[in-house]
């Protein structure tokens, strides 16, 4: 059957959906291009609607390829006509591609699922769109779905709109003698989606995708016609050659009826037959082809009817079946049948599930006009089944069989025996070309890195490029699917070896007499090797001073407590089915050196120390490399190693050791083998320094005929102590030092005498231990031999300038510094009286004198002067010394007055304040009945008192204390007569006051001071007033009152006047005046203010 023509400007619109192919690109080819995507729409039946899609061309060197599809595959790109426009356009500022999709008089059939694809190199997107159509005219009520299976045109403007039976994969039922009439439509409103295409092809509906959109569009709400009675059904279905019959009845018969035919007007004809009963018109169409398959329409007036009309092609038959078919495993098979039409849909199942012809499909489907054939290349064992190929109009089915083919081994594996190192091949062939896996002592052995694994047709090969000595076992190779296995041996040798590298020179073994040798020898070979040793004509044994040890991988020669006899060969043999190998091997027994000879010590200092020695006599028979030193405390037995470094010398410097403490050292020889014995001590010694200059040294006293020196003992004296010191002098211009003392000081302190009036001498000092003389300590200048006058000056303590307050009964202890030169004569008196020694003692030095009172009384209270005399020469300074104690009680205290729950009392100062002021006063009550006394007010400062909240009814004393720094009276004073509180209670007449009168005319308290002033920096003028009622305060300058000047601002608060000068210049200078008035007076106040103008 010929296909339908096509036209460019509808056929486009064919399909709906994504195309599967798109859906299954690798989403990391993905990257999102669409700067705009194009957004679905709705347009109404014949009006127009545009898509825009927008692309950033930044990152892009070329235009972008941009396709348009229609549902899965149509693309639009040729369809282009009066009805479709593609555009493009690219803005240059912005970089946009701009991809526009123009429809035009859109139709019913245009709706559906559009698609836009974008690409650049490796970059993909997509974006899916829908376009509804909505149309004015009523949708018919039913349809019969099986009708919408074909639609084809005969090259009539809109013909082919939906020609889906080009475009879509064909679809046929079996051949029936009778098909029931079945109501598909039902069934497809009961059926799951899945099963849509299944009853597609069952049915005969080719039109899968129409069908559904058939079904969308029956469900819409249907619009009564005013024209017609009854109406077309939606669709007509008839057979290739068949007559079909449109009927429609209308409401007014007079109306002008007029039928169309996919948009053109129908007219009477052979096959086009038109008949009038009553109110109904019927529209014939004879001998139906594939070209009466179209939209058909009728008008009455402005209405519209629409329905179309299906023509179905005859079934499909299978003319010729399949047979049923017996093969062997990797064999090709071909599956044939014939179909009554050419090129006719087939579908072909195994075991009733559908083949498809897929590139990546081990089934490929051949069809050659009416034949077709089922093609597998290589038939598996799992190709076993049942196959069926179904049309429209029938089906057949056969078995397809296939069994292995008996395998034989045409080479077999071989047992092998191969060097360590070297390839392990094995190699088999068998008659089938199948798979197989090879196996190690049981094990599954997979490839790697190291095992390589062929096929090649049908042979099969094991390799190992270097063998090791696990690879040694039973090897088995089993293909795949056959119950058989080719067995083989693999037995890997090795030749024995001696690794040796670890050995000295011609192989030498060094080892210190007396120690243990063991000499592991690592040894190597498959099968393990024997073992030999043997010295001379002697073989050695396992057992014994000297013996062998043997173990898999090494060889031990062990010597315990080598001797030097043992120096020598010894021979080394391994064998084995390989083959052997032998080595001498040489011991050399070596010993550590003789200790030396005792250390001498030839110098000593104060924390260190030279000492020397011999090298030992015997080096133990290697050089030697050097000594380590030690040293001891000789009460002491831990000796500590001095240096960590060997010493290449005989001679070393300790250090760091504590002087005045004996020590003793000894030394180590150290060679190749190890460490010598220690040396004999050496005697021993003691460090020891003199020690550092004293320090401070001054001159204390100068007389006519002497001079007293002091100085400070030395910073460091070290651990021989401080014997004395030795005062030396010489006279100024000669260098004979003259020693002072013959016998050492151990005082800080000494008087050179004898010496001539107006002589300069110097003087220094030196400090004596038992290591010597310090170096010495120079005074650093001349001192004249002549006594010198120094004015007395008292230098009182800053707290004794003030009064010097002491309790009763403490210690008064103080220590007034005076200086004068010479004999300074110092005197004390009390209050214009000498001072009573009995009472008080008073100790005089030549710098200071002490007043001392054991226990201070109040009447040691007074003025204490100080008078310190040199020659006509005097200083004085007085103290004020208080001794306070507590105070006495306060005298008569008296009930004032009781009222309410209120008592007033008022008393008296006590006669004795205890020397100090009275601080306060606490007051106490006491109920006459318990007469337990409880505290009211402490720390009271007035000598009359209120005390409130008593309680109504009871009686009460009172008693008071006097309170000074010292604490509160011993004793209190009570009141002789207790006060009752009345239960009546008594009205209280408050005393009456004359109001104080607080009028005051103004008085300045703070006056205002000349003030200079810079230019250009604000200046301020203060003063302080104060006046009852308050003054009004005015400004002058020069007697020229200040008023409504920017320049200046005026404020008054809390009775400070404040005027401020914004930025004053030279002209500002003058005299200012604040006045103060009110209604008792008036007062000013002025200054003069001058302004500098910076240089």
């Amino acid at each position: 059957m010929s296909k339908p023509a096509e036209r460019k400007d509808s056929v486009w619109s064919i399909g709906d959906g994504a195309p599967e192919e798109t859906e299954k690109r690798d989403d990391s080819q993905r990257s999102t291009l669409f700067v705009e995507k194009p957004q679905s729409g709705s347009v109404s039946v014949g009006g127009n609607i545009t898509f825009i899609a927008k692309v950033e061309a930044k990152d892009l060197l070329r235009k972008p390829n941009v396709k348009w599809f229609k549902g899965k595959w149509m693309d639009l790109a040729s369809k282009a006509g009066k009805h479709l426009q593609l555009k493009e356009s690219f803005e240059r500022h912005t970089k946009i591609h701009t991809f526009e999709m123009h429809i035009i008089q859109a139709k019913e059939n245009y709706a559906g699922n559009y698609r836009c694809e974008v690409s650049y190199k490796d970059k993909f997107d997509s974006c899916s769109f829908d376009l509804e159509v909505t149309e004015s005219s009523q949708a018919a009520p039913s349809i019969d779905i099986r009708s919408a299976f074909k639609r084809s045109g005969d090259g009539q403007d809109d013909a082919g709109e939906l020609d889906f039976s080009g475009l879509l994969k064909r679809r046929e039922v079996k051949q029936q003698e009778e098909e029931p009439e079945v109501d598909v439509w039902e069934l497809l409103k009961n059926a799951n989606p899945s099963e849509y295409e299944k009853i597609a092809f069952q049915y005969g509906i080719t039109d899968l995708r129409g069908m559904l959109k058939r079904l969308k569009r029956m469900r819409r709400e249907v619009k009564k016609s005013a024209a017609f009675a009854k109406g077309l059904d939606p669709a007509y279905q008839v057979d290739k050659g068949g007559k079909v019959r449109f009927m429609v009845e209308l409401a007014d018969p007079t109306v002008e009826l007029k039928w169309y035919k996919n948009g053109q007007e129908i007219r009477p004809s052979a096959k086009y037959i038109f008949e009038h009963k009553g109110n109904q018109r019927i529209l014939f169409i004879n001998n139906c082809t594939m070209t009466d398959d179209a939209r058909y329409y009728v008008t009455a007036g402005d209405e519209k009817c629409s329905t179309e009309l299906f023509v179905r092609d005859p079934p499909i038959l299978v003319t010729k079946g399949l047979e049923d078919t017996n093969t062997y495993v990797g064999e090709r098979v071909e599956l044939s049948c014939e179909v009554s039409e050419d090129d006719a849909n087939v579908k072909w199942f195994k075991n009733g599930v559908e083949l498809t012809n897929e590139p990546k499909s081990r089934y490929r489907i051949k069809v050659e006009g009416k034949k077709h054939t089922l093609i597998i290349e290589e038939a598996a064992k799992n190709d076993s089944a049942t196959y069926s190929v179904m049309t429209t109009g029938g089906q057949s089915e056969a078995k397809l069989s296939v069994d292995l083919r008996p395998l034989k081994i045409s080479l077999a594996l071989e047992d092998q025996t191969v060097r360590l190192g070297q390839e392990i091949h094995l190699k088999c062939e068998i008659s089938e070309n199948v798979e197989g896996k090879w196996y190690k002592n049981g094990q599954l052995v997979e490839a790697s890195d190291r095992v390589k694994l062929y096929h090649k047709g049908r042979i099969h090969r094991f390799i190992i490029a270097s063998a090791a000595v696990d690879d040694e076992g039973e090897y088995m190779f089993v293909p795949d699917a056959y119950n058989i296995n080719i067995p083989c041996k693999v037995h890997v040798v090795d030749p024995p070896k001696l690794h040796l590298d670890g050995l000295g020179e011609d192989n030498t073994v060094t080892v210190v007499a007396g120690s243990k040798l063991r000499l592991e020898i690592p040894i190597t070979g498959e099968p393990t090797p024997k073992v030999m040793w043997s010295r001379g004509d002697k073989w050695l044994t396992d057992s014994g001073r000297i013996r062998a040890e043997t173990y898999p991988d090494s060889s031990c020669l062990v010597i315990d407590a080598a001797e030097r006899e043992d120096s020598g060969p010894f021979r080394i043999t391994l064998k084995n089915e390989a083959g052997e190998d032998t080595a001498l091997i040489n011991i050399k027994v070596v010993d550590v050196p003789d200790p030396p000879q005792a250390p001498n010590v030839t110098e000593v200092g104060e924390d260190w120390c030279v000492m020397t020695w011999e090298p030992p006599a015997n080096d133990g028979g290697s050089p030697i490399l050097g000594y380590f030193i030690e040293r001891k405390k000789k009460q002491s037995s831990r000796w500590m190693r001095l240096n960590f470094e060997l010493c290449k010398e005989t001679t070393f410097e300790p250090k760091k050791m504590i002087e005045g403490v004996a020590y003793e050292v000894r030394v180590f020889a150290v060679n190749a083998i190890g460490i010598s014995k220690p040396s004999m001590p050496s005697k021993s010694f003691v460090p020891l320094a003199v020690t550092s200059p004293p320090t401070l040294l001054a001159v204390d006293g100068v007389t006519d005929t002497s001079v007293t020196m002091k100085w400070r003992p030395p910073d460091h004296i070290g651990a021989a102590g401080l014997d004395g010191y030795v005062v030396e002098y010489c006279f100024e211009g000669t260098d004979e030092w003259i020693v002072a003392n013959p016998e050492l000081t151990d005082k800080t302190k000494f008087t050179i005498n004898g010496l001539p009036t107006g002589s300069k001498i110097l003087v220094r000092v030196k400090a004596v231990n038992a290591a010597g003389e310090s170096e010495p300590r120079y005074h650093p200048q001349p001192i004249l031999v002549k006594e010198v006058v120094e004015p007395p000056k008292i230098r009182l303590p800053r707290h004794l300038k003030q009064t010097y307050t002491r309790r009763v009964g403490e210690t008064v202890n103080l220590v007034i510094p005076f200086q004068g030169r010479p004999r300074a004569k110092v005197s004390w008196q009390k209050n214009g009286s000498p001072i009573d020694k009995n009472q008080i003692n008073i100790r005089n030095t030549e710098n200071d004198t002490i007043i001392f009172i054991r226990k201070a009384e109040r009447s040691h209270s007074g003025e204490y002067d100080m008078k310190v005399e040199v020659e006509n020469l005097e200083d004085k300074a007085t103290i004020d010394i208080q001794i306070v104690d507590r105070p006495g009680p306060p005298e008569i205290v008296t009930i004032e007055d009781v009222w309410g729950e209120n008592v007033n009392l008022s008393w008296k100062p006590p006669k004795d304040d205890g020397n100090a002021a009275i601080t306060g006063y606490t007051i106490q009550k006491a109920d006459k009945k318990s007469m337990e006394w409880f505290t009211v007010i402490e720390h009271y400062h007035r000598t009359s008192a209120t005390i409130n909240e008593l309680v109504i009814g009871n009686e009460y004393y009172f008693r008071i204390f006097a309170e000074n720094m010292c604490g509160l009276s011993e004793d209190a004073t009570m009141t002789k007569e207790s006060a009752l509180i009345a239960k009546d209670g008594k009205v209280y007449k408050y005393p009456v006051y004359d109001d104080f009168d607080f009028s005051e005319r103004p008085l300045f308290t703070q006056p205002l001071i000349n003030t200079y002033a810079v230019a250009g920096y604000n200046a301020t003028l203060n003063c302080s007033v104060r006046g009852n009622p308050k003054p009004k305060i005015t400004w002058l300058k020069n007697k020229v009152i200040i008023m409504n000047d920017p320049r200046y601002r005026m404020f008054s608060n809390q009775g400070v006047c404040t005027l401020e000068i914004r930025k004053p210049s030279p002209y500002d200078g003058g005299t200012y005046t604040c006045r103060a008035v009110n209604e008792l007076g008036e007062a000013e106040v002025d200054c003069k203010l001058e302004v500098k103008v910076t240089q």
